[in-house]
């Protein structure tokens, strides 16, 4: 994941302000919005979380709750909690071909039907652990501050054509798209692998289901652009350290 200089979007809309007339109130917003990015609070980020799951969940189609994918997940939840450090934990189903899979800071977690598709119980346990380690671990509050970030750099762009650069129910729609999009760190995929690992071993789930997990998805790597896995480190190198922590027993 990485960091853009938050002026950069300002400056860009400055330089076209001599053949454009610009909204300069509606610019200003968007600057703010930028900068806030870079100060957001945990309750911000749980905010936005909420609004923007609820906008993503009504561009979804979820898997209704007499489905064989909610009735999976059912019995998954159940497993690995109904929280993550005390935030309920609200699980749902994408019906997609796509295979992906988050959370959010709200505790909003998402599971797209394309990857249940492919894995077992055991293996979507796995992958939803290292989703919730993320948010455990603090990771989705940088995820966010990125999403907002680029937000409130198309609002300066619309600016141009009178647009307002409020949170409307689009952008906060293009937030949540943007937030799962965003790219993790090494270490922080890492260090979510390693959460779900002690999340599984914690919760009396066999923890080689993350290890086959990944070994699925390596078969996927070469030359994919799939959502999941396509900004993670290696898929292949993420099942040996999983099944090297199996063998030693921690």
């Amino acid at each position: 994941m990485k960091f853009r200089p938050v002026m950069l979007s300002l400056f860009a809309a400055s330089l076209v302000s001599g053949c454009a007339t610009v909204n300069t109130d509606t610019l200003m917003q968007s600057g703010a919005q930028a900068y806030q990015a870079y100060t957001l609070s945990d309750a911000d980020v749980k905010t936005l979380s909420v609004q923007s799951c609820e906008e993503m969940d009504k561009k979804a189609q979820i898997a209704p709750d007499d489905s064989e994918y909610a009735q999976r997940l059912k019995k998954i939840s159940a497993a690995l909690g109904d929280n993550i450090n005390g935030t309920p934990a609200n699980y749902k189903v994408y019906l997609t071909k796509d295979v992906n899979a988050w959370a959010m800071a709200n505790g909003c977690i998402r599971v797209y039907s394309g990857l249940m598709d492919m894995m077992n119980d055991n293996e979507v346990e796995g992958v939803l652990g290292h989703e919730m380690g993320h948010v455990a671990l603090g990771h989705t509050r940088k995820a966010m501050q990125v999403a907002y970030s680029a937000t409130a750099a198309r609002s300066a762009i619309s600016s141009l054509g009178g647009v307002s650069a409020t949170l409307s129910q689009s952008q906060l729609a293009d937030l949540g798209e943007k937030y799962v999009n965003a790219q993790f760190s090494q270490k922080q995929e890492s260090e979510a692998d390693d959460y779900s690992f002690d999340l599984l071993k914690k919760r009396g789930i066999d923890p080689t289901g993350l290890a086959t997990s990944f070994e699925k998805l390596a078969k996927l790597d070469q030359g994919s652009s799939i959502g999941w896995f396509d900004d993670h480190p290696s898929s292949e190198a993420r099942a040996k350290h999983i099944r090297e922590r199996i063998a030693a027993g921690k």
